[in-house]
């Protein structure tokens, strides 16, 4: 295993504080790191310096000669005034790049509904990340650095992106240190966990899960005094041990070490008393949908569902970009009115919202956040104690200094606990929960869950977190292709659902011809990204895909064939190279396919 880049006593200040103090690690072929810690505690500025993309106030980074380092950066900004291909694929002509699987691969996965001509200032802030993570991705790297690429991802991408890496490099080749507070992304992707703290790295092996388990083991032998942190990693390893549904693989670690550590450890959620203290809270009528169906014109966006939500339930809700989820959170939150159908709700429903705009702080931004929080409830009742305020803000990472802080001058992770914090305090009984995972760090997302397990209402998160859908509800549901159905097999079961999908015959979007070929963009074939026809002719995309790629690979092992026989035997060589030919033939009939697919997805 050979070593491919080193930081040698690295030491990098700010005027405040000391944020990388004295650091000596190494990053060899076949790594796979994932870096945790808290907001503020220098992962970023690891990597960066890692990358050279940094300087060190003193220490320094040695790297192999000719080494290949790439990093996604959260600063990276593609010039607003040039196209996603000019910014993916540079100057490569079309069948050049069309030719490299991938390309193709990075395209289909990152941006089968981003525009292919539009250019990089008339993106949403969310196409133009994918497109700096798509153009990092279709070059070659002997190291790649990547923080926070799962943003702006949804499940599907966050799955393509885990299996896109796991196969980018041979086995033992290349390295990967990827930031992310995506916990279900470093269990699949990475076998080494970095905790970056109080300007120190310590290393741990394995994922995610191996992670939880070993940080608990050393604070123990340590004897370390945080009993809260401690309790709630004890909590996490719990849940981790005895396994969600939808959990396929179990952690890698010492399973009569993670026995003992949790014997003493209760059940995460008690359902039966969650629900009587709901019941008891909401009376046995939530909120019911009766054959609810959302039009816009002519567009259908969810086809007629019906969904009696009951006390206490627990529900994660699925689906693309575009699909309807946000449209089915705005019909229960009663903040629109659907086409068709008859919304109903119990009489002592009391619903709150967190939603992704932090719309309920943009009243009190210049208020202290002592000020704002002494405005709501006195007291909180949590694992049956009563908390104060204070006591929950300590509880979700505040210090004593930020409550004379002003809520615009805490950061966007600071503001999303304040903002959860004061949701709480309003003391609903319907709490909908729109991507709460967004600037928050695991540490963070840990104590939010913590709390919402003892948290007696009823639960709608709608999220791309897929650690956080298993760690916090009972059931999922998906929203796909308009259709509003359960997934009794859990997020699996969706993954399965959408890639079974891109088989079908595309009928919807193959515009017939007299030629019987498709229409192209320009003789009105162009697809409305989140349309029905859309998401087939993205399914169908990524099938044509893998098929060309085997195609590919069959070539390449009748060339080999051909190099290799018997120069004399021309009845061989014949046979050996008419299959190649026909192969071809298939090849580029699958390729011109997949080009005009491309132009149909914009």
């Amino acid at each position: 295993m050979g070593h491919l880049l080193g930081a040698n006593n690295l030491r990098i200040e700010y005027p405040t504080r000391v944020v990388l103090d004295g650091i000596t690690i190494g990053i060899n072929d076949g790594d796979r790191i994932g870096v945790v810690g808290r907001n503020g505690e220098g992962k970023s500025t690891l990597i960066r310096a890692l990358a050279g993309r940094t300087q060190p106030d003193s220490g320094n980074v040695i790297s192999r000669n000719g080494l290949r380092v790439g990093l996604l950066d959260q600063s990276d900004i593609i010039a607003s005034d040039i196209t996603v291909e000019r910014a993916v694929v540079g100057d490569r002509v079309e069948h050049e790049w069309a030719g490299d699987s991938r390309v193709r691969d990075v395209i289909t996965g990152l941006l089968s509904d981003v525009p292919w001509t539009a250019r990089i200032g008339d993106l949403s802030g969310g196409q133009s990340r994918r497109v700096s993570l798509a153009a990092l991705m279709v070059h070659d790297w002997d190291v790649l650095f990547l923080d926070e690429p799962t943003n702006h991802l949804d499940v599907m991408g966050v799955a393509w992106l885990s299996r896109h890496l796991a196969t980018r490099w041979p086995t033992g080749q290349g390295a990967l240190c990827v930031v992310t507070h995506d916990r279900w992304f470093l269990d699949a992707s990475t076998q080494e966990t970095w905790e970056v703290h109080d300007g120190i790295v310590d290393a741990y092996e394995g994922g995610y899960a191996a992670y939880v388990l070993q940080r608990v083991e050393r604070e123990r032998s340590a004897a370390v005094t945080e009993a809260k942190r401690q309790n709630l990693l004890k909590k996490e390893l719990a849940w981790l041990r005895r396994g969600a549904p939808a959990r396929t693989a179990k952690p890698k670690f010492r399973i009569e070490a993670a026995n003992a550590l949790i014997s003493d450890v209760p059940e995460i959620r008690d359902p039966v008393s969650l629900a009587k203290v709901a019941t008891t809270r909401l009376g046995k009528k939530v909120i019911e949908l009766e054959d609810v169906a959302v039009s816009y014109g002519d567009t259908e966006i969810l086809t007629p569902l019906t969904w009696r939500l009951a006390p206490g339930q627990r529900t994660g809700i699925l689906g693309a970009n575009g699909a309807g989820k946000s449209t089915l959170l705005s019909l229960i939150a009663g903040t629109l009115e659907p086409t068709s159908g008859r919304i109903s709700r119990g009489s002592t429903v009391k619903l709150s919202v967190l939603d992704q705009r932090l719309a309920t702080l943009s009243d009190v931004l210049q208020d202290r956040v002592s000020e704002v929080i002494a405005r709501k409830k006195t007291s909180y009742r949590a694992d049956g104690v009563e908390m104060t305020p204070g006591q929950l803000l300590e509880r979700l990472g505040f210090s004593s200094a930020h409550l004379s802080a002003r809520v615009f001058e805490l950061s966007g992770g600071q503001r999303r606990r304040l903002q959860f914090l004061l949701e709480l305090l309003e003391e609903p009984n319907v709490l909908l929960l729109d991507e709460p995972t967004n600037d928050l760090d695991t540490d963070m997302l840990r104590a939010m869950e913590d709390l919402l397990d003892t948290w007696p209402g009823t639960l709608i998160v709608v999220s791309h977190d897929r650690y956080l859908l298993e760690r916090v509800t009972d059931q999922q549901y998906a929203i796909l292709d308009g259709e509003f159905r359960h997934l009794p097999g859990g997020i699996e079961e969706y993954l399965r659902l959408e890639s079974s999908q891109g088989d079908k015959v595309l009928s919807q979007v193959t515009q017939a011809s007299p030629s019987g070929t498709a229409a192209t963009p320009g003789a009105g074939g162009s697809l409305r990204p989140g349309s029905k026809e859309h998401r087939e002719a993205e399914k169908e995309h990524r099938t044509l895909d893998k098929k060309i790629h085997s195609l590919g690979d069959r070539i390449a092992t009748l060339d080999e064939g051909l190099l290799a026989a018997d120069h004399d035997d021309f009845e061989n060589l014949a046979r050996l190279a008419s299959q190649r030919d026909a192969l071809r033939d298939e090849l580029e009939t699958l390729e011109s396919r997949w080009l005009e697919l491309s132009e149909l997805l914009g």
